[in-house]
């Protein structure tokens, strides 16, 4: 390949300044030679016809600036075509990268917690100052067989296989990332397989159960009017949280929310039904919150586990399994598999697809078609 530095006149009276990426040419069928050509614009430009002393400085310096392109993108063909390693990113730790990595998840609540989770099993296996340059399958292998083994949670029990599925693919995503960037010679990402996932069990409460919760008596308001909300609508705790009045509408016939999922950052059109809206009270100045006071942490969640006692429902429900709840009853009462997954806001219908195992009706009609036998029990 050759890089040439390339000028082009623009109707302006500018001098467009860009790059041309040369592979040779081929000659097609009838003869007809074929240049193999790629161009990158650098969007520097030059006067067409300097006057003054400041454009020719001007032009003087751009023209300058596109040269040491030129020369960095020429290194670059040569660092790669002779296989030249950049001794100094591969000196950065793994663990100072990964932190690195982890910081840019910090709005994610839930991912940058599993990234967090995930580091600390991968600081008490790999050695404090180890550079991503001397990763190799070995180690891969290595933390993948401490996490299968030896790993244990805070309550000194083994890691379920979701928890190893987890954590390995963060150490992997790290050097994909560091192996895209230059830090890594070898994708060694390629040669290890990771955990499969294990099917995780999605805990929910059948309409019986909301009903007894909703007639049961919860120490914060808040919290039992904004999990029976999501209940009713599917929203999950970080997009109920920072729900504001502005975002609420209150159309003609129907009630509804316009937001945008924290999580997937998509924009949501989401019609309520007039029992949820009235779970939201009187509206308010268009940029407060809904749900004053509504705060994510074990406190609140040993107050839902609480409540669900109170209520005579032993199974272990989190904020979470409001949402989950939300889709089975949608399944349960007629609503197609397409309209759940849209109203949840998935991406894939096959994650939807879990809740229509759940509630699958011909299942539970073949547990009973089998016809009764006379059994003597003496």
């Amino acid at each position: 390949m050759k890089i040439s530095l390339r000028k082009k006149k623009l109707a302006t009276g500018r001098i467009s300044l860009y790059l041309e990426y040369y592979n040779g040419y081929s000659i097609d069928e009838n003869g007809k030679t074929i240049h193999d050509r790629a161009f990158e614009y650098l969007k520097l430009y030059l006067h067409g016809n300097p006057i003054t002393a400041n454009e020719k400085n001007e032009n003087k310096q751009t023209l300058n600036l596109a040269e040491n392109i030129l020369t960095l993108k020429k290194a670059e063909l040569i660092k790669g075509k002779f296989n030249i390693e950049d001794n100094q990113k591969g000196k950065t730790l793994l663990l100072d990268y990964y932190k690195k990595l982890q910081e840019e998840r910090y709005e994610s609540k839930g991912n940058y917690d599993n990234w967090e989770a995930a580091f600390k099993h991968l600081e008490r296996f790999s050695k404090l100052n180890i550079a991503i340059k001397d990763i190799d399958e070995n180690f891969l292998k290595g933390f993948k067989k401490y996490l299968h083994k030896e790993a244990r949670t805070n309550g000194e029990t083994p890691l379920s296989q979701n928890t190893k599925y987890t954590y390995f693919n963060k150490l992997r995503a790290v050097l994909r990332e560091a192996y895209a960037e230059g830090y890594l010679n070898v994708d060694v990402v390629k040669s290890v397989k990771g955990f499969s996932q294990g099917e995780s069990k999605r805990e929910y409460l059948t309409h019986s159960e909301l009903q007894a919760l909703s007639e049961t008596k919860c120490k914060y308001s808040v919290l039992k009017k904004a999990f029976i909300f999501s209940c009713l609508t599917g929203l999950r705790w970080s997009d109920i949280n920072k729900l504001i009045w502005s975002e609420v509408r209150d159309e003609e016939e129907y009630y509804r929310i316009i937001f945008r999922q924290k999580k997937t950052e998509g924009l949501e059109y989401l019609y309520i039904s007039q029992q949820a809206r009235e779970l939201l009270g009187e509206k308010g100045h268009t940029s407060d919150k809904v749900y004053k006071g509504l705060k994510y942490g074990a406190h609140f969640n040993a107050e839902i586990l609480k409540w669900c006692i109170r209520a005579g429902i032993s199974k272990h429900i989190t904020f979470h399994s409001a949402r989950h709840t939300n889709a089975v009853l949608l399944l349960e009462n007629g609503a197609d598999i397409y309209t759940v997954s849209k109203r949840l806001g998935h991406k894939e219908i096959r994650t939807t697809q879990i809740y229509a195992k759940i509630i699958d009706v011909k299942m539970k009609e073949a547990a009973n078609s089998i016809p009764e036998l006379k059994i003597n029990y003496n």
